[in-house]
């Protein structure tokens, strides 16, 4: 029976949705510290409405997370990036605050719609954590270079904004990459490997099928995603008035902040890299759970940092170490679902805490002060880190090989890989229940090759020759 399963979608488009989706919240701390410096806002005011465009990402994911097969990738993707040029566009090019207000919703839904599609494509890919590995190398030096820019471009409130939808107008051209609507109705399609990709050296093979539309393991996601959203407020919390620590608590100016947050990014270039050559070596709970602990530490130094050198330490180290752990969960989650569900709805949960943070750190800054915000947020941090290293655990297992499958449960390579760096000829467990291994015997005895039958047939003179001669022997004796 032929394979009419499609390829997975190829990676550098996903990566260029995935930087312009998540390129705003990493100008988050610009974004909020230009708002309250160039409009009559307070800085919890300024936060807030950080809040409100991270809010319109996250119920941009929540929203399509299981539409996204049935109206296509393409469509959703330029609907995202059009609707993030309009609104970051509107929120730049006015200084009217019910404008800015709904500019930055309008943007943040499109920039959430880009995520969402590059989040699924991703789960689909034969190696999720290398392609969320390289998103975030991609976002991270974008950011990083508007960091380094934007100081020097000016003032005003809107040249981040303006910043934000010219990214999302270059990965237009990426549009054109991606698969369209599916025009037969499906919502999914069988996921089925090479069997180069799964084969242990005795020519078995393994093949992934579909079973049900169930969501699989349903607490696994519910733990991870609500780990995560807090994980993600931890983070922005102190992401969304970092730069407030540094020029009211270090004295730093503006230009000396944005070289820090671009050495920091920086950072972040080299951690994700380092993931990416280290992928499943560690397993998934290590770096998750080991890297949310450090990330703590550094947050408590970032908040009681009074000048130059132990800010930029405690920023650099956290940012580091930040898209690490973030890059481990993405690929945790795409794990969780061949199909994406899960990659989208833990993205949208994270992008949840991503919009209370800035808010949550204004609020706990000004009731608690800038150390007192660093003590709160890393507790906070510590206690999700132990749950989310919990679900590595169960959903990581043990390494099994594709020779011991005997019709259990499992997953396809294109979602086993999302650990990265397995060795040859062994497969890590995930274990889906909608999903059903079967192994092919292996056919070691060469084709049996019978020679091609042959029928003489007697022309009508030899046939009555034939006949005649017994009769002419009996004669004969006779």
């Amino acid at each position: 029976m032929p394979d009419r399963t499609p390829a997975p979608p190829a990676a550098w488009p996903l990566v260029a949705l995935f930087t312009s989706g998540y390129v705003a919240p990493y100008l988050l701390p610009t974004v909020v510290g230009r708002l309250d410096a160039h409009l009559p806002l307070s800085p919890a005011q300024a936060g807030l409405i950080g809040s409100v465009l991270l809010l319109g990402s996250a119920a941009a994911g929540f929203t399509l997370a299981s539409r996204i097969p049935r109206h296509g990738p393409r469509p959703l993707a330029r609907l995202g990036l059009l609707l993030a040029v309009l609104g970051y566009g509107t929120a730049a090019a006015t200084a009217q605050l019910p404008l800015v207000v709904a500019g930055a919703v309008l943007g943040g839904f499109g920039s959430g719609t880009a995520t969402a599609v590059a989040a699924s494509g991703i789960a689909a890919q034969r190696d999720p954590h290398r392609t969320s590995a390289l998103g975030l190398l991609s976002v991270s030096a974008t950011a990083g270079a508007l960091y380094l820019t934007l100081p020097r471009l000016g003032g005003g409130h809107g040249l981040p904004f303006a910043a934000i939808a010219l990214v999302a107008l270059v990965c237009w051209p990426a549009t054109r990459h991606l698969s369209g609507a599916d025009r037969t109705g499906r919502t999914d399609t069988t996921d089925a490997t090479d069997p180069a990709d799964t084969a242990d050296g005795t020519g078995r093979a393994v093949r992934a099928v579909r079973a049900s539309g169930r969501l699989p393991y349903p607490r696994a996601g519910m733990v991870l995603a609500g780990a995560l959203m807090l994980w993600s407020l931890a983070q922005n919390a102190l992401w969304g008035v970092s730069g407030r620590i540094g020029a009211q608590q270090a004295g730093l100016s503006e230009v000396t902040l944005g070289i820090v947050f671009a050495a920091a990014l920086g950072a972040g270039l080299l951690g994700v890299t380092a993931a990416s050559a280290l992928g499943a070596r560690l397993g998934r709970a290590v770096p998750v759970g080991v890297g949310t602990a450090v990330i703590a530490c550094c947050v408590v130094l970032a908040s009681h940092a009074r000048d130059l050198g132990s800010f930029a330490a405690g920023e650099i180290l956290w940012n580091a170490v930040y898209p690490v752990v973030l890059s481990y969960a993405i690929g945790l989650a795409a794990a969780l679902d061949p199909r994406g569900r899960w990659a989208v709805l833990v993205g949208s949960a994270s992008s949840l805490g991503v919009a209370c943070g800035p808010v949550t750190g204004s609020l706990l800054a000004e009731g608690a002060g800038f150390p007192g915000m660093g003590l709160v947020l890393g507790a906070l941090l510590l206690a999700v880190a132990g749950p989310m290293a919990g679900v590595a655990l169960h959903v990581g297992g043990r390494p099994l090989t594709p020779g011991s499958v005997r019709r259990r449960g499992g997953a396809p390579a294109a979602v086993l890989a999302a650990g990265a760096g397995s060795a040859a000829g062994s497969v890590p467990r995930v274990g889906a229940q909608e999903l059903e291994v079967v192994e092919l015997a292996p056919l070691r005895a060469r084709p049996l090759r019978l020679p091609p039958l042959r029928v003489l047939l007697l022309s009508p003179a030899a046939a009555r020759r034939d006949r005649e001669r017994p009769r002419k022997r009996i004669r004969t004796g006779v």
